[in-house]
C-alpha cells in the first residue's frame, strides 16, 4: 500500500501545499470523530472522474458504522455525486436519506476540505443509526464542536498549519471544555473536571476564566503565564502549541483550539489530559540515561587511568618482552576506554564504530613499537553498533591492525594497511588488509598459539558467533584478513 502523501498526489489537486494541508487533517481527524460519533473517510478526485478513499479514522466514542477497509476504494457515479457536489459547490452537504449495510444504517454528511480558497478533497462522515442516544449536555456540546469543525475545514481554517504530535495529544475522551468568546467555560466534561481537581482547583470551573484558572493551578508562575497566554490565544482565534501545567503532585497536559465556524459563536475548545505517571516515567528515563552515560564516564576515565599506570610502569622495564607485554595490554585497555567514551557521548546503548575506529587508528603508532612507515586507512562505515557487540569488535580489529603493523612490514620499509567495512546482505564484513610480506610459509592461523590472534578469535567467533579467515589477497601482495559477522546482533547501519 502506497504512503497517504503518495495517494494525495495522484488525485487532481496535487499541489505539495494542498497534499501537506491533507496530510495535516488526518494527523489531527481523530478529534472530530469522535465529537461527531462518526466514522471519517478522506476522498481525493481522480483524472479519470472517479473518487479515490485515501484514508480512514474510526471514532473511539462509538461503535463503526464503517467496519470495512474503504481506502484504495474508487466510487464513481451515483455513488459519488455528494462527492461532487460538495467538490463543486464548495459547502457541506447534510445527510441525506439514510444507507443500510446489512444491520448497519447509517448518515452521510459530505464536507469539502479547502486550502487557501480552493477545495482539495472531501471529508464524508458516516454515523450509525442503529446506535441509540439519550440526549445529554455532553453529547450536544460534542455535536456542536464537530460542526464548528466541519464548517472551520470548509472554510480552510481548520486544521492549524502546524502539525500537531497525534501520539500525545489530549483525546476527547480525556477532558473537554468549551470556552465562550470571552474565555469562559461553558461546558465541563466529568474528566475534565477530574483533571482540574488533581490539579488542586477545588470548585467548579464551569463559568470561570479559564485562562485566570489555569494560571493559578500552575506551581510554577512563568509556566502558569504561558498556559494562560496560550489559551487566551485559542479563543482570539490562534492556534498554541499544547503545554504542560504542573504542580507537586501532578501534571496535566493542555491544548487549546480555536473555535471561529463562518455564522458561529466564537470560543475555544481546550482538551486536558492527565499526564502524570506518563512525565514521571520520562523523568525517570531521563535520570537513568543521564546514570548510565556517567558510568561510562567514569569507567572510561578509570581504565584511562590504568593505562597511564601500566605506561609509567613499561617504561621502567629493562627486559623488551615485559615492556611489549605492557604495551599492548595499554592499547588494548586505552581501546575498551574510547568505545566507554562513545557511550558517555551517547543518548543510546550504542557506539557509532566509526567514530572509534577514526580515534584508533591515530594511536597505533604511539602505542606500537613501528615506525611512521605503516600508513593505514579507513574505507565503507560501520555504522551504529549495540555497546555488547560495539567493544569486542573494537577490541578484535585493535589487535589485527596493531598485528599488522607490528609484523608485517620489514623494519624501515613503507607500507600500508587498509580498514574496509561493507554489508553482506544483514552481514558485516569487516576486512584488514596489508602490503607487507605476507604470510610466513606454511602458516596455518588455526593452529597458531600467539595470544593476539587467540584474543581475536575468541572475540569473534565465541562473543560475536562470527568466522575468522586469514588469507594471501588474490593477485595482491600482504595478507587479508577478513572477519564475517552474523546480522543478529548487528543491526544499526
Amino acid at each position: 500500500m502506497s504512503s497517504l502523501s503518495e495517494r494525495l498526489a495522484r488525485g487532481t489537486a496535487n499541489s505539495p501545499a494542498q497534499v501537506d494541508h491533507s496530510r495535516r487533517l488526518v494527523a489531527d481527524w481523530q478529534l472530530l470523530a469522535d465529537l461527531s460519533f462518526a466514522d471519517l473517510t478522506l476522498w481525493v478526485p481522480l483524472p479519470t472522474g472517479a473518487w479515490w478513499c485515501v484514508a480512514q479514522v474510526r471514532p473511539l466514542t462509538a461503535p463503526t458504522s464503517r467496519p470495512e477497509d474503504l481506502v484504495g476504494v474508487e466510487l464513481r457515479d451515483a455513488a459519488a455525486a455528494p462527492f461532487a457536489a460538495a467538490y463543486r459547490e464548495g459547502r457541506p452537504l447534510p445527510g441525506g436519506e439514510p444507507e443500510r449495510a446489512g444491520a448497519i444504517a447509517r448518515r452521510r454528511e459530505v464536507v469539502p476540505v479547502r486550502h487557501e480558497g480552493v477545495v482539495v478533497a472531501v471529508l464524508a462522515k458516516d454515523v450509525n443509526l442503529a446506535v441509540t442516544r439519550s440526549p445529554s449536555t455532553l453529547e450536544h456540546t460534542y455535536l456542536d464542536i464537530a460542526a464548528d469543525l466541519c464548517l472551520m475545514i470548509s472554510a480552510g481554517t481548520f486544521p492549524p498549519e502546524k502539525l500537531q504530535d497525534a501520539e500525545m495529544s489530549p483525546r476527547v475522551g480525556d477532558g473537554l471544555l468549551r470556552l465562550d468568546a470571552r474565555g469562559r467555560a461553558v461546558y465541563a466534561s466529568p474528566n475534565a473536571l477530574s483533571a482540574y481537581r488533581r490539579m488542586g482547583v477545588a470548585g467548579d470551573v464551569v463559568g470561570q476564566d479559564l485562562a485566570e484558572v489555569t494560571r493559578a493551578a500552575a506551581a510554577d508562575r512563568v509556566a502558569g503565564e504561558a498556559v494562560a497566554a496560550g489559551i487566551a490565544a485559542a479563543v482570539a482565534g490562534r492556534f498554541p502549541d499544547p503545554m504542560d501545567v504542573d504542580r507537586a503532585s501532578a501534571t496535566m497536559l493542555v491544548r487549546a483550539l480555536p473555535l471561529r465556524a463562518p455564522g458561529g459563536e466564537a470560543g475555544a475548545l481546550v482538551l486536558v489530559r492527565d499526564v502524570t505517571d506518563v512525565r514521571r516515567r520520562d523523568r525517570a528515563l531521563l535520570t537513568k540515561d543521564a546514570t548510565i552515560r556517567e558510568i561510562h564516564h567514569r569507567v572510561k576515565n578509570n581504565l584511562q587511568t590504568v593505562a597511564a599506570l601500566l605506561r609509567l610502569q613499561a617504561r621502567r622495564m629493562a627486559e623488551p618482552a615485559a615492556r611489549d607485554a605492557l604495551e599492548e595490554s595499554v592499547r588494548r585497555v586505552t581501546s575498551i576506554a574510547i568505545v566507554h567514551e562513545a557511550l558517555a557521548g551517547s543518548r543510546e546503548d550504542v557506539v557509532d564504530v566509526d567514530r572509534v575506529f577514526d580515534q584508533v587508528l591515530p594511536m597505533l603508532g604511539d602505542l606500537a613499537s613501528v615506525g611512521p612507515a605503516a600508513r593505514t586507512q579507513r574505507t565503507g562505515t560501520f555504522g551504529e553498533l549495540p555497546a555488547a557487540a560495539a567493544t569486542p569488535l573494537v577490541l578484535a580489529v585493535t589487535e589485527l591492525l596493531h598485528n599488522a603493523a607490528e609484523h608485517a612490514f620489514p623494519e624501515g620499509e613503507p607500507g600500508a594497511i587498509d580498514l574496509l567495512a561493507e554489508r553482506d546482505g544483514d552481514d558485516l564484513v569487516v576486512r584488514v588488509r596489508d602490503d607487507g610480506r605476507g604470510l610466513p610459509e606454511g602458516f596455518d592461523p588455526a593452529a597458531y598459539e600467539g595470544l593476539g590472534l587467540q584474543i581475536v578469535r575468541t572475540l569473534v567467533v565465541s562473543e560475536l558467533g562470527g568466522s575468522l579467515e586469514m588469507t594471501v589477497p588474490p593477485g595482491l601482495r600482504g595478507t587479508e584478513v577478513v572477519l564475517t559477522l552474523p546480522g543478529a546482533g548487528l543491526p544499526r547501519r
